[in-house]
């Protein structure tokens, strides 16, 4: 993937991860990734479509993942889709929480680890209550 590639991906997103929505300027120290959404060991491409930014906590904890687990109804479903999925139909954020209001959007808070403890504490500094 070239540096074009990269570069435009990053301005799609507007320089935001696209599972959590943390800007890379909040975590300066590390580069946020370009993500594989469909990994490449399942056949997922390098197609722009297929290609999202991603903070090095939700691409840690999504690796090649496709499916999690909703604890509400105990079904596999498939992960937040940031090329093909409304982000505002699947979460909301109240406070510092990422709330998943879909199977889909509870199946990836979780598998992504978005409420983590060190993720809420991070958060929590960020809004300078830490």
């Amino acid at each position: 993937m070239n540096a074009e590639i990269r570069r435009l991906i990053r301005q799609r997103a507007g320089d935001c991860c696209e599972y959590c929505g943390m800007r890379q300027s909040d975590e300066a120290w590390s580069r946020f990734h370009v993500e594989h959404i469909v990994a490449r060991q399942h056949k997922g491409g390098d197609s722009m479509d297929n290609l999202c930014l991603c903070c090095q906590h939700c691409n840690l904890h999504k690796g090649p993942n496709l499916s999690g687990i909703d604890l509400v109804t105990g079904v596999l479903t498939r992960l937040f889709h940031p090329r093909q999925d409304v982000w505002d139909e699947h979460f909301s954020a109240v406070g510092l929480e990422i709330i998943g209001c879909t199977p889909m959007g509870r199946a990836t808070v979780e598998v992504l680890a978005m409420n983590s403890s060190k993720r809420m504490d991070f958060r929590r500094s960020l809004r300078g209550d830490g």
